[in-house]
């Protein structure tokens, strides 16, 4: 049983794109500040093209070109870039900028704001580092007991965008017992694709005996759609990047796989997974679709911008 929508989701789509036109545009290298997305895979590939990855800024030579990852960044890092004269690529998702652009406001009017998400996360920093003395993280329910704010008539609530919708209720519930003014924010924060790919993987884990999701041990979306596909019922469920990383065991007894992967994770990488099945007997394969997407979202506007300059030009 194989998901749908599963694999890259707009933004993730977009921050690839924006790496391979850079590298068109400008040539190699360009320095991009952490995984351009969270997949093995992905940033190998991009690398082989002339992509640097670097953690820090720093490590960027003044005057080259660096781009931020589809997570996101916070303005202190526009500000380190800025003075090592760098040309900066904003490649950060559009739906992770509305959720910057949500800290700002609340916090201009002075709200407390609850931040749920995992500690240490990139995108949780970058969305941190919007506002920081207004921010308060929450990482799950049972960290809700430890929250305090200044004004509990003036507390909002904003999220990660890659987490279990289930979860992240659940997190909310508990703050809105501890908190009954609560303001939630004015959108859904977590995201679309999030969301699909959950909502595909539980219809899925109704009926598997085990669930593969395909992706990397440090992408977020991908870890919580195994949480998802063991809580929704599924006898067992696991996380790989490749195909070799399938254990023959986890087949026995089971009549019925279902899988899936990560919003960062090319379908190139699925097929592996199709092809290694049907050699070992699970070659019937029937698509679980659950939603249509059909969103799409244009390249960050620096390369826009000098795309339409190239054009012009010639």
């Amino acid at each position: 049983m194989l998901a749908s929508p599963r694999s890259y989701c707009a933004g993730v789509l977009r921050a690839i794109q924006a790496v391979e036109k850079a590298l068109e545009q400008y040539g190699a290298p360009i320095y991009v500040r952490h995984e351009i997305v969270h997949n093995k895979y992905v940033v190998q590939t991009l690398e082989k093209k002339g992509a640097i990855f670097v953690e820090q800024t720093e490590e960027v030579p003044e005057g080259s070109i660096v781009m931020f990852s589809a997570h996101g960044v916070a303005p202190t890092v526009h500000a380190e870039a800025a003075e090592r004269r760098l040309a900066t690529i904003d490649a950060t998702c559009p739906l992770v900028t509305k959720v910057h652009k949500e800290v700002v406001r609340f916090a201009k009017e002075d709200y407390d704001i609850l931040l749920i998400g995992h500690e240490g996360h990139e995108e949780v920093i970058g969305t941190s580092g919007e506002a920081p003395d207004h921010i308060t993280l929450v990482d799950g329910p049972d960290d809700v007991a430890n929250v305090t704010v200044r004004d509990e008539s003036k507390v909002v609530w904003l999220s990660q965008t890659t987490l279990s919708v289930d979860e992240t209720m659940e997190t909310v519930g508990a703050l809105k017992e501890k908190f009954p003014n609560l303001l939630s924010p004015p959108s859904d924060d977590i995201c679309y694709a999030t969301q699909n790919r959950q909502i595909a993987v539980k219809k899925v884990a109704e009926d598997a005996q085990l669930v593969i999701v395909v992706g990397s041990k440090n992408s977020s979306n991908s870890i919580r759609m195994v949480e998802v596909a063991l809580d929704a019922g599924a006898p067992a469920a696991h996380l790989v990047d490749f195909e070799s990383e399938i254990d023959e065991a986890w087949l026995e007894g089971v009549t019925t796989v279902g899988l899936t992967s990560g919003a960062s994770v090319p379908d190139v990488l699925v097929d592996g997974v199709l092809q290694w099945l049907a050699e070992r007997g699970y070659g019937d394969v029937e698509t679980v679709k659950t939603a249509d997407e059909s969103i799409t979202f244009s390249l960050p506007k620096e390369l826009r911008r000098d795309l339409r300059a190239e054009t012009h030009a010639s």
